[in-house]
């Protein structure tokens, strides 16, 4: 008997955060030896070998993550608000209080808000049509 669409061969499936037992394997295999084998990667990148280097380094300076952008939109009450804090990132932009990157990202929150109230207006409209059709 084929699944109906959209319907698991296994529905109890494997459990949320259950590791693969190779993975656990590995794991328990390298948690014995872990500090001379962390020990080995520090001698290494200290006589020049390039690769523990890199690896040392990622672990004591990991890559830079997005920080908080400290900046004033103004409110957000309708979708026209969007048109008055776009012009706000621009002048932040020229000003040189915002990156161009952080200006793009600031921009994509404001259009994600701008479709989420126009939604919003949107079901109202539906809404109030529906119940005059149905009286």
């Amino acid at each position: 008997m084929p699944f109906q669409k959209g319907e698991s061969g296994n529905p109890a499936g494997r459990p949320r955060g259950a590791r693969n037992r190779t993975t656990v394997l590995l794991e328990d295999l390298l948690a014995e030896d872990a500090e001379a084998i962390a020990c080995k990667a520090i001698e290494l990148a200290k006589a020049g070998e390039i690769a523990a280097l890199r690896m040392c380094l990622d672990r004591l300076v990991p890559a830079r993550k997005d920080e908080p952008v400290v900046f004033d939109l103004p409110p957000l009450d309708t979708a026209v608000d969007s048109v008055a804090a776009a012009a706000r990132i621009v002048a932040a932009v020229e000003d040189g209080d915002l990156t161009p990157s952080e200006a793009v990202d600031l921009a994509k929150v404001i259009d994600v808000y701008a479709g989420a109230l126009a939604t919003k207006g949107f079901e109202k409209r539906l809404n109030k049509l529906e119940s005059a059709a149905n009286r």
